[in-house]
């Protein structure tokens, strides 16, 4: 098992990270999700010993990793990029780490085979990398990493290159392999829709810290923060006042909210909306406003109004009208 303890890291005298600790299980596949510079891809490199943290621990089964160096912690790891040998085949590649553990030529030949029939290579074996397509050298990347047979693979944005389709292709191989090996995996991206199809648990990273550690469900539907219900795209965020009782008085009426929280009267609430409970007609918690805009995204439209508020529609009414959505009170939020 990998155990952070109190990790901290400054860059240029500024702290990047602040107190990261975590564990992963056997087996378990965690996602580090977080905004472009939010320390993601630094504490991938303090794992891998690539970078020392200014304080706290990196231990694996126990044992404190601080005089182990990289080549000797028995991780993988995957980038972006690739970093594949352009002047190499497929196999040459992926059997360059095995030959400098000085392994046998049999032993070799075995694991590079395996990781190859693993990614679906096999069949491109004598290809040079260069002539591979983006999707392709990927697999190359992973079955390198593979091959050692690490007790740790990390991938730092490993699919931010690759085209939609091409990435939830790639994603579901993944996600296979991982079960299949059961080795134990960190994955850093800042796409939502990655963390939520490779993960176990999410961890998004904020301000140097971890600020929600959870399932992909449980993460979606308790964000726990408005930074988090923002960067997740989760719906709308209004602040108002509260007036007791889970009412909320907010720029567009007063709302009626399934709130646990204990809020004074008068305090400042932030409220999260989703957009995909509203449905036309009256009641409680109904909200008026012009059509300003409609984009039809598959199964529904995203209908925006005037005041900024949007809403998931199954039906498109016009751009110009006036309309009132009814929000039931199990989608309108209270944010820590």
């Amino acid at each position: 098992m990998l155990e952070l303890i109190d990790i901290h890291k400054s860059y240029e005298d500024d702290p990047l990270l602040t107190g990261i600790s975590f564990t992963v299980a056997a087996g378990e596949t965690i996602c580090l999700l977080g905004a472009s510079g939010s320390g993601k891809s630094t504490l991938l490199r303090i794992i891998a010993g690539l970078e020392t943290p200014e304080q706290g621990r990196v231990r694996w089964d126990g044992q404190d990793l601080a005089s182990v160096p990289a080549h000797r912690r028995g991780f993988g790891l995957v980038f972006q990029d690739y970093a594949l040998f352009p002047h190499l085949t497929v196999v040459g590649n992926v059997a360059f780490g095995l030959k400098m553990q000085n392994l046998p030529r049999r032993e070799i030949d075995r694991r590079v085979a395996e990781s190859l029939n693993q990614v679906n290579l096999a069949s491109l074996a004598s290809r040079r990398v260069t002539d591979l397509s983006g999707g392709e050298q990927q697999r190359v990347a992973l079955a390198r990493a593979l091959a050692p047979h690490p007790r740790l693979l990390m991938f730092d944005e490993p699919l931010g290159a690759l085209d939609r389709a091409l990435k939830d292709s790639l994603l579901d191989e993944l996600r296979r392999i991982l079960h299949q090996t059961g080795i134990p995996a960190i994955y850093v991206t800042h796409d939502q829709e990655e963390a939520s199809a490779i993960a176990d648990r999410i961890l998004l990273l904020h301000a140097g810290r971890i600020i929600r550690d959870g399932s992909p469900a449980e993460v979606w539907r308790a964000p726990g923060s408005v930074w988090a219900a923002r960067f997740l795209g989760l719906g709308n965020i209004l602040e108002g006042k509260s007036l007791g009782g889970g009412r909320v008085e907010t720029q567009v009426g007063v709302l009626k909210t399934a709130c646990l929280h204990a809020h004074a009267s008068g305090e400042t609430v932030s409220l999260l909306i989703r957009p995909a409970a509203a449905s036309a007609g009256g009641g409680e918690n109904v909200l008026r406003g012009r059509v300003a805009d409609i984009l039809f995204q598959s199964e529904f439209f995203r209908v925006t109004l005037e005041n900024g508020l949007f809403f998931r529609l199954p039906a498109a009414p016009r751009v110009g009208e006036e309309i009132r959505l009814r929000v039931p009170i199990s989608a309108v939020e209270c944010l820590a």
